[in-house]
């Protein structure tokens, strides 16, 4: 509390905020306090100096404890002059605030404000429908902050109904992309215009020298090797496919996989073959991993499609399984492996 307070009192000094109701609260209690000496008895202790601040704090904001009050006429129309003051304090700095708050609000909608973020990610590049896509799709984990930079043709906040943040301004300059706090990013996403405007970006957010996963949507992947001579570390995805690049932001890498798993000759290729007999899920993987060093995706039923079942889903005779694997495994081999599985679970 004391750090927000601290930080509170510097905007509102840094913004002149605070000025005009401070000046006029100096004002009513420099010119208040001779006026009660003059109007109060001789001896009265509301004028002395341990309790009229008090006093005049209790009456300007008119809470009023009465353990000091005037005596006289003249001393009550005194105190009348303070809650006057306390009043105008009062109304001018709650004016002051409320304008205030309405142009640090304006500045949010209209992207010209500089945000004060971590650990979230940026999406660079607005595209009607296509970007609400994105981040529909990033939503689904309610912990990310989203923070969307957008070209100047986009005047204000397109998606003000959503938790997003908004930055507007030329995205390949540095002190734009320092006001979406990219340098303090989880992830940037690079969905830019066309791909020349891509590569330019990149050079940006490069040179800020983030340490977040940065990925590019590109529409021609051919252009990918001019991405790495910018940073090894930046990640091309096909621009045609969105659902890609959401996978990819929140779980860097996973799209390399993918490449590997639909690459004829890599580290591992796809398969399927016929369940000879009525087998559980978790036998199937067990028996080719042992055996064959493979790893069982998924497996078609006669009514379903089933990713990653249970280990304990039956698999009917005639089902299809599908796996990872360096060769081409047969029915007889998987077979076998179900064997010598249910050998060594029997002599276990």
């Amino acid at each position: 509390m004391p750090v927000f307070l601290i930080r509170l009192i510097r905007r509102a000094l840094g913004s002149r905020v605070g000025l005009p109701p401070l000046a006029v609260v100096l004002s009513v209690f420099v010119t208040s306090w001779p006026l009660m000496l003059l109007a109060e008895p001789a001896g009265s202790e509301l004028v002395e100096p341990a309790n009229f601040w008090w006093w005049f704090v209790v009456t300007a904001s008119t809470v009023g404890y009465g353990d000091f009050y005037p005596e006289t006429t003249w001393g009550h129309l005194v105190g009348g002059y303070v809650i006057i003051g306390g009043i105008a304090t009062l109304t001018t700095l709650f004016a002051q605030l409320a304008s205030m708050i309405e142009k640090r609000r304006g500045r949010r909608m209209h992207g010209s404000g500089t945000l004060e973020v971590a650990g979230h990610i940026v999406v660079l590049g607005y595209t009607p429908g296509r970007t609400e896509r994105i981040l529909d799709e990033l939503h689904s984990d309610e912990s990310l902050r989203m923070v969307l930079g957008a070209w100047p043709e986009v005047e204000s906040n397109p998606l003000p109904e959503r938790t997003v943040e908004f930055v507007r301004g030329d995205l390949t300059s540095e002190s734009v992309l320092r006001r979406a706090c990219v340098h303090h990013a989880r992830a940037v996403l690079i969905d830019a215009r066309d791909d020349n405007e891509a590569l330019a970006m990149a050079v940006t957010v490069d040179h800020l020298q983030t340490q977040a996963h940065v990925v590019v949507a590109l529409r021609d992947l051919d252009r990918a090797k001019h991405f790495r001579y910018v940073s090894e570390a930046i990640h091309c995805v096909q621009w045609h496919n969105p659902h890609m690049l959401t996978e990819e932001l929140q779980d860097p890498g996973i799209t390399q996989v993918y490449e590997e798993l639909m690459t004829h000759g890599g580290n591992g290729n796809t398969y399927s073959l016929r369940l000879p007999e009525t087998t559980a899920f978790g036998d199937c993987q067990t028996a080719l991993g042992r055996q064959h060093d493979a790893t069982v995706l998924a497996a078609r039923t006669p009514d379903d499609l089933l990713v990653s079942p249970s280990w304990d889903t039956a698999l009917p005779a005639g089902s299809v399984l599908y796996f990872v694997s360096r060769e081409r495994i047969s029915e007889a081999q998987l077979t076998a492996a179900l064997r010598r599985h249910r050998t060594r679970v029997t002599s276990e």
